[in-house]
Protein backbone atom coordinates (compact mmCIF):
# COMPACT_ATOMS: atom_id res chain seq x y z
CA UNK A 1 0.00 0.00 0.00
CA UNK A 2 1.51 3.41 -0.87
CA UNK A 3 1.66 6.53 1.03
CA UNK A 4 -0.85 8.10 -0.91
CA UNK A 5 -2.93 5.22 -0.85
CA UNK A 6 -2.99 5.43 3.40
CA UNK A 7 -3.97 9.16 3.35
CA UNK A 8 -6.66 8.68 0.75
CA UNK A 9 -7.90 6.09 3.47
CA UNK A 10 -7.94 7.78 6.38
CA UNK A 11 -9.81 10.60 4.32
CA UNK A 12 -12.27 8.20 3.46
CA UNK A 13 -12.85 6.81 6.80
CA UNK A 14 -13.26 10.38 8.13
CA UNK A 15 -15.89 11.18 6.20
CA UNK A 16 -17.80 7.82 7.02
CA UNK A 17 -17.34 8.90 10.67
CA UNK A 18 -18.60 12.22 10.00
CA UNK A 19 -21.78 10.99 7.71
CA UNK A 20 -22.64 8.85 10.97
CA UNK A 21 -22.55 11.40 13.65
CA UNK A 22 -24.18 14.14 11.27
CA UNK A 23 -27.08 11.75 10.32
CA UNK A 24 -27.26 11.95 6.46
CA UNK A 25 -24.87 12.90 3.53
CA UNK A 26 -26.33 15.94 2.80
CA UNK A 27 -25.28 17.02 6.63
CA UNK A 28 -21.89 15.44 6.36
CA UNK A 29 -21.75 17.51 3.01
CA UNK A 30 -22.35 20.98 4.91
CA UNK A 31 -20.03 19.97 7.80
CA UNK A 32 -16.87 19.46 5.04
CA UNK A 33 -17.71 22.37 3.07
CA UNK A 34 -18.03 20.07 0.12
CA UNK A 35 -20.68 18.39 -2.44
CA UNK A 36 -22.78 15.22 -1.40
CA UNK A 37 -22.02 13.57 -4.77
CA UNK A 38 -18.76 13.83 -3.47
CA UNK A 39 -19.58 12.34 0.06
CA UNK A 40 -21.39 9.95 -1.66
CA UNK A 41 -18.06 9.16 -3.99
CA UNK A 42 -16.06 8.94 -1.29
CA UNK A 43 -18.40 6.89 0.59
CA UNK A 44 -18.63 4.44 -2.28
CA UNK A 45 -14.62 4.34 -2.66
CA UNK A 46 -14.47 3.26 1.07
CA UNK A 47 -16.85 0.42 0.72
CA UNK A 48 -15.25 -0.99 -2.06
CA UNK A 49 -11.76 -0.84 -0.68
CA UNK A 50 -13.62 -2.78 2.33
CA UNK A 51 -15.08 -5.03 0.03
CA UNK A 52 -18.27 -4.38 2.25
CA UNK A 53 -21.47 -2.47 2.74
CA UNK A 54 -21.64 -0.19 5.61
CA UNK A 55 -24.60 2.28 5.14
CA UNK A 56 -28.51 0.92 3.65
CA UNK A 57 -29.38 3.84 1.91
CA UNK A 58 -33.08 4.69 0.55
CA UNK A 59 -34.49 7.70 -0.34
CA UNK A 60 -35.69 9.36 2.77
CA UNK A 61 -33.48 6.95 5.42
CA UNK A 62 -30.02 5.92 6.30
CA UNK A 63 -28.96 3.04 8.55
CA UNK A 64 -26.01 1.53 9.43
CA UNK A 65 -25.38 -2.12 8.56
CA UNK A 66 -23.54 -4.15 10.90
CA UNK A 67 -20.42 -4.52 9.38
CA UNK A 68 -20.81 -0.68 9.20
CA UNK A 69 -20.94 -0.38 13.01
CA UNK A 70 -17.88 -2.14 13.90
CA UNK A 71 -16.26 0.11 11.24
CA UNK A 72 -17.81 3.55 12.69
CA UNK A 73 -16.03 2.30 16.08
CA UNK A 74 -13.00 1.28 14.76
CA UNK A 75 -13.25 4.08 12.49
CA UNK A 76 -13.38 6.54 15.23
CA UNK A 77 -10.51 4.91 17.85
CA UNK A 78 -8.14 5.12 14.64
CA UNK A 79 -9.31 9.03 13.97
CA UNK A 80 -9.12 9.92 17.58
CA UNK A 81 -5.79 8.06 17.94
CA UNK A 82 -4.78 9.98 14.79
CA UNK A 83 -5.32 13.41 16.08
CA UNK A 84 -3.91 12.22 19.36
CA UNK A 85 -0.81 11.42 17.50
CA UNK A 86 -0.83 14.67 15.62
CA UNK A 87 -1.02 16.91 18.93
CA UNK A 88 1.59 14.84 20.86
CA UNK A 89 4.07 15.49 18.07
CA UNK A 90 2.88 18.98 17.81
CA UNK A 91 3.08 19.64 21.12
CA UNK A 92 6.60 21.54 21.68
CA UNK A 93 5.26 23.92 18.99
CA UNK A 94 1.85 23.98 20.04
CA UNK A 95 0.58 26.60 17.91
CA UNK A 96 -2.91 26.96 17.42
CA UNK A 97 -4.43 26.15 13.48
CA UNK A 98 -7.34 25.14 11.68
CA UNK A 99 -11.04 25.96 11.87
CA UNK A 100 -12.50 26.07 16.00
CA UNK A 101 -16.64 25.97 16.11
CA UNK A 102 -18.14 27.79 18.33
CA UNK A 103 -21.52 28.28 19.61
CA UNK A 104 -22.67 31.76 20.98
CA UNK A 105 -26.05 32.67 22.47
CA UNK A 106 -27.41 35.64 20.03
CA UNK A 107 -27.32 38.73 21.87
CA UNK A 108 -24.21 37.78 23.92
CA UNK A 109 -22.14 36.65 20.24
CA UNK A 110 -23.30 39.80 18.55
CA UNK A 111 -21.98 41.83 21.21
CA UNK A 112 -20.16 41.84 24.12
CA UNK A 113 -18.38 38.48 23.03
CA UNK A 114 -16.75 40.39 19.63
CA UNK A 115 -13.90 41.51 21.63
CA UNK A 116 -12.16 38.72 23.25
CA UNK A 117 -12.97 37.22 19.68
CA UNK A 118 -11.48 39.70 17.98
CA UNK A 119 -8.62 39.49 20.68
CA UNK A 120 -8.17 36.02 19.76
CA UNK A 121 -7.62 36.11 16.22
CA UNK A 122 -5.27 38.76 16.70
CA UNK A 123 -2.92 36.22 18.76
CA UNK A 124 -3.47 33.54 16.51
CA UNK A 125 -3.31 34.01 13.13
CA UNK A 126 -3.52 30.53 11.79
CA UNK A 127 -6.74 29.98 13.17
CA UNK A 128 -10.23 30.48 11.96
CA UNK A 129 -13.24 31.25 13.75
CA UNK A 130 -17.11 29.69 13.00
CA UNK A 131 -19.00 31.58 15.30
CA UNK A 132 -22.49 30.38 15.32
CA UNK A 133 -25.58 32.13 17.32
CA UNK A 134 -27.53 29.88 18.91
CA UNK A 135 -29.67 30.04 22.02
CA UNK A 136 -30.44 26.60 22.21
CA UNK A 137 -28.67 23.76 23.93
CA UNK A 138 -25.08 22.83 21.48
CA UNK A 139 -25.47 19.33 19.87
CA UNK A 140 -21.31 18.66 20.04
CA UNK A 141 -21.43 15.48 17.85
CA UNK A 142 -23.80 16.31 15.23
CA UNK A 143 -22.75 20.10 14.40
CA UNK A 144 -19.04 19.26 15.01
CA UNK A 145 -18.90 22.21 17.96
CA UNK A 146 -16.20 22.88 19.72
CA UNK A 147 -17.15 24.84 22.64
CA UNK A 148 -19.98 26.70 23.97
CA UNK A 149 -20.65 29.54 25.58
CA UNK A 150 -23.85 29.02 27.59
CA UNK A 151 -26.09 31.60 29.68
CA UNK A 152 -28.41 29.70 32.72
CA UNK A 153 -27.82 26.39 34.50
CA UNK A 154 -25.90 23.00 32.62
CA UNK A 155 -27.09 19.54 32.63
CA UNK A 156 -25.26 17.77 30.31
CA UNK A 157 -23.26 15.46 32.31
CA UNK A 158 -21.14 14.55 29.55
CA UNK A 159 -19.70 18.01 29.12
CA UNK A 160 -16.33 20.24 31.21
CA UNK A 161 -18.80 23.45 32.28
CA UNK A 162 -16.02 26.36 33.48
CA UNK A 163 -18.12 29.32 34.63
CA UNK A 164 -17.26 32.48 33.43
CA UNK A 165 -19.72 34.62 35.15
CA UNK A 166 -23.03 35.71 35.83
CA UNK A 167 -25.36 38.38 33.85
CA UNK A 168 -27.64 40.96 36.77
CA UNK A 169 -31.06 41.26 35.87
CA UNK A 170 -32.72 43.95 36.89
CA UNK A 171 -36.02 45.42 36.22
CA UNK A 172 -36.54 48.84 33.66
CA UNK A 173 -38.83 50.60 31.80
CA UNK A 174 -39.28 53.38 29.56
CA UNK A 175 -40.02 56.86 31.38
CA UNK A 176 -42.74 57.07 28.82
CA UNK A 177 -44.40 54.13 30.14
CA UNK A 178 -44.66 55.80 33.59
CA UNK A 179 -45.67 58.80 32.15
CA UNK A 180 -46.91 60.91 35.37
CA UNK A 181 -47.02 58.09 37.86
CA UNK A 182 -44.52 58.23 40.62
CA UNK A 183 -41.83 56.10 40.14
CA UNK A 184 -42.58 52.42 41.87
CA UNK A 185 -41.32 52.10 45.25
CA UNK A 186 -41.65 48.69 46.26
CA UNK A 187 -41.88 45.58 44.31
CA UNK A 188 -45.27 45.02 45.27
CA UNK A 189 -46.06 47.85 42.66
CA UNK A 190 -44.16 46.53 40.03
CA UNK A 191 -47.08 44.47 39.42
CA UNK A 192 -49.90 46.88 38.46
CA UNK A 193 -47.36 48.28 35.70
CA UNK A 194 -47.59 46.89 31.81
CA UNK A 195 -45.04 44.07 31.75
CA UNK A 196 -42.76 42.47 29.10
CA UNK A 197 -41.83 38.86 29.03
CA UNK A 198 -38.43 37.09 28.16
CA UNK A 199 -39.64 33.70 27.63
CA UNK A 200 -36.26 31.65 27.68
CA UNK A 201 -36.49 32.79 31.75
CA UNK A 202 -39.73 34.11 32.70
CA UNK A 203 -43.54 34.10 31.31
CA UNK A 204 -46.13 34.43 33.27
CA UNK A 205 -44.79 35.65 36.72
CA UNK A 206 -42.05 37.64 38.04
CA UNK A 207 -39.51 36.61 41.06
CA UNK A 208 -37.11 38.87 42.44
CA UNK A 209 -34.83 39.61 45.67
CA UNK A 210 -33.93 42.09 47.63
CA UNK A 211 -30.39 43.09 47.99
CA UNK A 212 -30.81 44.56 51.74
CA UNK A 213 -32.06 41.59 53.57
CA UNK A 214 -32.72 39.25 51.17
CA UNK A 215 -36.81 38.59 50.86
CA UNK A 216 -38.38 37.12 47.84
CA UNK A 217 -41.61 38.78 46.40
CA UNK A 218 -42.93 37.43 43.35
CA UNK A 219 -46.31 38.40 41.30
CA UNK A 220 -48.19 37.20 38.48
CA UNK A 221 -47.81 39.13 34.79
CA UNK A 222 -50.04 38.76 31.43
CA UNK A 223 -47.59 40.20 29.29
CA UNK A 224 -47.73 42.44 26.28
CA UNK A 225 -44.92 41.24 24.34
CA UNK A 226 -43.49 38.08 25.06
CA UNK A 227 -40.13 37.12 23.38
CA UNK A 228 -37.08 34.83 22.96
CA UNK A 229 -34.94 38.00 21.51
CA UNK A 230 -33.20 39.78 24.52
CA UNK A 231 -32.54 42.60 21.77
CA UNK A 232 -36.58 42.45 21.01
CA UNK A 233 -37.17 42.47 24.64
CA UNK A 234 -34.85 45.58 25.24
CA UNK A 235 -36.36 47.48 22.02
CA UNK A 236 -39.78 46.66 23.29
CA UNK A 237 -39.16 48.41 26.49
CA UNK A 238 -37.62 52.00 24.53
CA UNK A 239 -41.03 51.71 22.89
CA UNK A 240 -42.85 52.28 26.10
CA UNK A 241 -44.70 48.97 26.05
CA UNK A 242 -44.04 47.72 29.23
CA UNK A 243 -41.36 47.06 32.08
CA UNK A 244 -39.25 44.16 31.93
CA UNK A 245 -36.76 41.81 33.53
CA UNK A 246 -33.49 42.55 31.56
CA UNK A 247 -29.77 41.62 31.73
CA UNK A 248 -27.78 44.52 32.87
CA UNK A 249 -25.20 44.83 30.33
CA UNK A 250 -27.69 45.29 27.39
CA UNK A 251 -29.42 48.45 29.07
CA UNK A 252 -26.57 50.13 30.79
CA UNK A 253 -26.22 52.65 28.06
CA UNK A 254 -29.63 52.90 28.02
CA UNK A 255 -29.66 53.76 31.99
CA UNK A 256 -26.99 56.06 31.49
CA UNK A 257 -28.02 58.54 28.45
CA UNK A 258 -31.76 58.64 30.33
CA UNK A 259 -33.78 56.08 27.60
CA UNK A 260 -34.58 53.57 29.85
CA UNK A 261 -34.87 54.02 34.38
CA UNK A 262 -34.36 51.08 36.50
CA UNK A 263 -36.82 50.42 38.86
CA UNK A 264 -36.93 49.34 42.45
CA UNK A 265 -32.94 49.41 42.00
CA UNK A 266 -32.31 47.14 45.66
CA UNK A 267 -35.06 43.86 44.12
CA UNK A 268 -33.60 42.31 41.41
CA UNK A 269 -33.92 39.00 39.58
CA UNK A 270 -31.51 35.98 40.07
CA UNK A 271 -28.11 36.43 37.99
CA UNK A 272 -27.92 33.91 35.44
CA UNK A 273 -24.54 31.75 35.13
CA UNK A 274 -22.50 32.01 32.11
CA UNK A 275 -20.79 28.73 31.40
CA UNK A 276 -17.98 27.66 28.56
CA UNK A 277 -18.50 24.20 27.84
CA UNK A 278 -17.20 21.08 25.90
CA UNK A 279 -17.33 17.65 25.74
CA UNK A 280 -14.97 15.84 27.54
CA UNK A 281 -12.42 14.24 26.24
CA UNK A 282 -8.38 13.13 27.32
CA UNK A 283 -6.54 15.91 25.52
CA UNK A 284 -7.72 19.14 23.87
CA UNK A 285 -5.80 21.35 20.62
CA UNK A 286 -4.73 23.82 21.29
CA UNK A 287 -7.19 26.47 19.35
CA UNK A 288 -9.26 25.30 22.29
CA UNK A 289 -6.97 25.50 25.02
CA UNK A 290 -6.42 29.23 24.29
CA UNK A 291 -9.51 30.55 23.60
CA UNK A 292 -10.83 28.85 26.82
CA UNK A 293 -8.19 30.76 28.82
CA UNK A 294 -9.06 34.02 27.20
CA UNK A 295 -12.56 33.79 27.46
CA UNK A 296 -12.55 32.73 31.05
CA UNK A 297 -9.93 36.06 31.48
CA UNK A 298 -11.89 38.33 29.86
CA UNK A 299 -15.59 37.41 30.57
CA UNK A 300 -15.85 39.15 34.14
CA UNK A 301 -14.39 42.20 32.86
CA UNK A 302 -17.07 42.67 30.29
CA UNK A 303 -19.89 45.62 30.47
CA UNK A 304 -22.12 44.40 33.50
CA UNK A 305 -20.54 41.17 34.09
CA UNK A 306 -19.81 40.14 37.71
CA UNK A 307 -17.51 37.45 38.45
CA UNK A 308 -18.30 33.20 38.59
CA UNK A 309 -19.50 32.18 42.40
CA UNK A 310 -18.00 28.72 41.55
CA UNK A 311 -15.61 26.34 40.08
CA UNK A 312 -15.12 24.60 36.97
CA UNK A 313 -17.31 21.16 37.22
CA UNK A 314 -16.09 18.12 34.99
CA UNK A 315 -18.54 15.18 34.27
Amino acid sequence: MTGNTSIDRLELLRTFVRIVEAGSLSAAAEQLKTTQPTISRRLQALERSLGLQLLQRSTHSMQLTGDGERCYGYGKALLESWQEMEAELQGARDEPRGTLRVQVPHAFGQDQLIAPLSEYLGRHSKVAVEWLLHDRRPDFVAEAIDCAIQVGVVDDPAVVAIPLGEVPRIVVASPTLLGDRPMPASAEELAQLPWLALRTYYHDEVALTCLTDGQHHRFTIQPRVSTDSLYALRNSALAGLGACVCSAWIVAQDIAEGRLVQLVPQWQAAPLPVYLIYPYARRYPAKLRLFGELIRQRMPLLTGMHRASSGERRS
